[in-house]
């Protein structure tokens, strides 16, 4: 099953650019660029200047292959459901219209369609991303499990990403600007003074396995000892979601070292997982 399929409604009903007999606002009309304007609430914020620039001069010297999607709104604009960088592509090549494909979607629609767009895209950052799945949360009022099913992704990865929306917004903008990894930003949940720890990171260009052991004595010291951090909470999620099984993490003191533990339920399931840990 392919991803669209796995989103439901999906792209392919929300923004599709072919005519059918249902539709009758569905064709492909040029529309002045300056009556379109983007989407507030599209979680994509950053564009990097270099693939503008690249797509401009792919556009140029080819034309706009996609046309863009948009919608009509109440002051004579068009608002942008899909291809916000194309238009801005275009923008940079001076160019006076566009072609547009025009639906009359609601706004939950439009959301919806922008949100979906961005998570198939391989090139979105965790923290745009981690905003798209909040969204998409939002709009249909489901859980991280119910969502992880919708988008075809594992619910650890769902509930990791999403846990990255914790941290503050300085933090989440070394993320977006390439300065920390997901991995040292997650590190960094719930840790007190984090803002000081990521730039002490990005200064002593720290691994992820330093800066898990610059801020493990924190978590080892939390007041509740008997509640796991939800960090290996999850790393334990992942890999059961990956091998079957139930496992466990235990770090020991020095939060450098530990152990790993797997339970099988019969005497099948172990001799499965010795051919496995055998290859």
């Amino acid at each position: 099953m392919n991803k669209e399929n796995k989103l439901g409604m999906g792209l392919g009903a929300l923004l599709s650019t072919t005519n059918n007999k249902n539709e009758t606002n569905n064709n492909v009309q040029k529309i002045n660029i300056s009556q379109i304007v983007p989407n507030p609430l599209q979680p994509r914020k950053n564009f990097k200047n270099e693939e503008l620039k690249e797509l401009s001069s792919s556009i140029k010297n080819q034309g706009l292959i996609q046309p863009i999607i948009v919608k009509p709104t109440d002051d004579n604009q068009f608002q942008i459901i899909a291809g916000e960088r194309r238009w801005r592509a275009c923008q940079l090549n001076g160019m006076h219209e566009v072609d547009c494909v025009i639906k009359d979607l609601d706004e939950t629609s439009v959301l919806e369609a922008a949100l979906i767009e961005n998570i198939q895209r391989e090139d979105l950052n965790v923290i745009e991303e981690a905003n798209a799945y909040k969204g998409l949360i939002n709009i249909k009022n489901i859980n991280n499990d119910s969502l992880a099913k919708l988008i075809g992704k594992s619910p650890s990865h769902v509930s990791n990403i999403l846990r990255l929306l914790e941290l503050d917004k300085k933090i989440q903008e070394m993320v977006i600007n390439g300065d920390l990894s997901m991995g040292h930003a997650r590190a960094l949940i719930g840790v007190p003074d984090a803002i000081n720890k990521a730039n002490e990171i990005v200064e002593k260009k720290l691994s992820v396995r330093q800066t898990e052991k610059i801020t493990s004595e924190f978590k080892n010291n939390k007041k509740n000892k008997t509640e796991k951090d939800p960090n290996i909470t999850d790393l334990e999620k992942e890999l059961s979601d990956k091998i079957g099984l139930r496992t466990s993490i235990q770090f020991n003191d020095n939060g450098s070292s530990g152990s790993l533990t797997l339970y099988y339920s019969d005497l099948n399931q172990l001799d499965d997982l010795m051919k496995r840990l055998k290859k």
